[in-house]
């Protein structure tokens, strides 16, 4: 069976896997043998969860202190385990983290690179990536002609689901021969967000985002975002106004999402925006303009004053959780 690689940045989170990561290790169980590439040590509890999702082989760095470097020796561990492994593709997260890896990784394996896919599947031995382009006009497929593919893919693309039979995974610890250049730049200082207490964009199922017609108030947005367990996004119109921060920005200068639901309030819906989000599997829009373009791609659209819509919406949720 081929060797599908997944990288795993273990040192954010020890010992626990993220949603997006169970995604990844999902999409690669369907599509050949995953393999887990490790940023670090291999602890019990990690093996156990890899394990889970049908992991049967674990290659990871005995440099503990990757995380304390840039993407590069992050870069250079995978492309030097994937060819380790003969492997037929690498899987990345979506981040700018993920595909700055893809893009680093596919020169040192000489490797075509995929990035934003939705889906991977098998198409007569050979694997398929599919993306949603042109602001989501366009579904298409793409192939890598060489021999290994790297692929970074949108978070919630496919559901992460554990393998019928839990395995137990060998471990292996690979000795990379980093380039003296990976490890030019060091990390000397990290400042966490202030945390709000909601999920991140790119992990969230749900999100509530708002633009231009919230006119500086995001609290109509927040209080839906936070009865719904989702993430605040927000248009560049609205970050760029200093309403919200720059983090929270969805677009084609921002964040590029696929939540299981997308609500949008108070947004246009220009072509930028689509480009970020049009591939939520469920998309509800709000605006009181009856011919704003996002209600050309949504599912269900609602046409009034998001500031009574919305409390409204609060309170039946309310209800109907008491």
């Amino acid at each position: 069976m081929t060797a599908i690689v997944v990288y795993i940045d273990q040192l954010d989170a020890p010992g626990k896997l993220s949603t997006t990561v169970g995604q990844l290790l999902t999409l690669a169980r369907g599509a050949g043998e995953p393999v887990a590439v490790v940023a670090g040590p291999a602890s019990a509890a990690l093996l156990a969860e890899l394990g889970a999702y049908g992991v049967a082989r674990v290659l990871h760095s005995e440099q503990a202190e990757l995380g304390e470097y840039l993407v590069a020796p992050k870069a250079d561990l995978v492309a030097q385990a994937a060819a380790a492994v003969s492997a037929s593709a690498v899987l990345v997260d979506n981040s700018p983290a993920g595909k700055e890896i893809a893009a680093r990784a596919g020169v040192a394996l000489n490797a075509g690179v995929i990035t934003d896919a939705v889906a991977v599947t098998y198409d007569g031995g050979t694997l398929v990536a599919h993306k949603s382009v042109l602001a989501g006009s366009y579904t298409v497929q793409a192939r890598a002609t060489s021999a290994v593919a790297v692929i970074s893919v949108k978070a919630h693309s496919v559901e992460a689901s554990l393998a019928a039979e839990a395995v137990i995974p060998a471990v292996e610890a690979v000795e990379v021969a980093f380039a003296p250049a990976s490890l030019a730049a060091r990390v000397t200082k990290r400042t966490p967000r202030a945390a709000s207490g909601r999920p991140e964009l790119e992990d969230a199922r749900i999100i509530v985002a708002g633009g231009r017609g919230l006119d500086g108030d995001f609290t109509p947005v927040e209080e839906l975002a936070d009865v719904l367990g989702a993430a605040v996004g927000a248009s560049r119109a609205a970050t760029d106004a200093g309403w919200i921060s720059h983090a929270s920005q969805v677009g084609q200068t921002g964040k590029k999402v696929s939540p299981q639901l997308y609500i949008s309030v108070g947004i246009s819906g220009a072509i930028q925006q689509k480009a970020g989000m049009q591939t939520s599997k469920l998309i509800v829009a709000v605006n009181k303009d009856a011919e704003s373009p996002i209600f050309e791609i949504a599912d269900f659209g609602i046409v009034g004053d998001l500031f009574k819509i919305l409390p409204q919406a609060v309170e039946e949720i309310k209800k109907r959780r008491a």
